[in-house]
């Protein structure tokens, strides 16, 4: 499970890293990512990094939709310390997600992570 406070939840948010944000798209999925200016503006430690989901009806029926979400979140939520704090990240899957496992998953969301933290792969 991800933890509460790396949650998107707001749709605000969820629009502010899709329509401000730089985007990674694999054969699986598509990931959008913006950073925050400076997280460490109110001094201390900056804000966790958040990130959010969508997994639309193409991708297949409900159990299946749940299972790429589930999938999804145990990557994300092993990666959240390769985020930069404040980052907002929205990781849309595509319909071949459906069909895909585990592996094939990270490794395009590994890809996109690094293609958009600006690192070689």
């Amino acid at each position: 499970m991800l933890p509460t406070e790396n949650r998107l939840r707001r749709r605000e948010d969820f629009a502010t890293a899709v329509r401000r944000g730089r985007r990674a798209g694999r054969p699986l999925l598509v990931v959008h990512m913006v950073k925050r200016a400076d997280p460490y503006a109110a001094g201390g430690f900056g804000p966790p990094a958040r990130a959010g989901f969508v997994v639309s009806k193409a991708v297949g029926g409900a159990v299946v939709r749940n299972l790429v979400k589930r999938r999804l979140r145990q990557l994300i939520r092993d990666r959240l310390g390769s985020l930069p704090p404040g980052s907002l990240v929205v990781v849309r899957a595509l319909p071949g997600a459906g069909e895909a496992g585990h592996d094939p998953l990270a490794r395009d969301l590994d890809t996109a992570l690094q293609r958009l933290l600006g690192r070689a792969p």
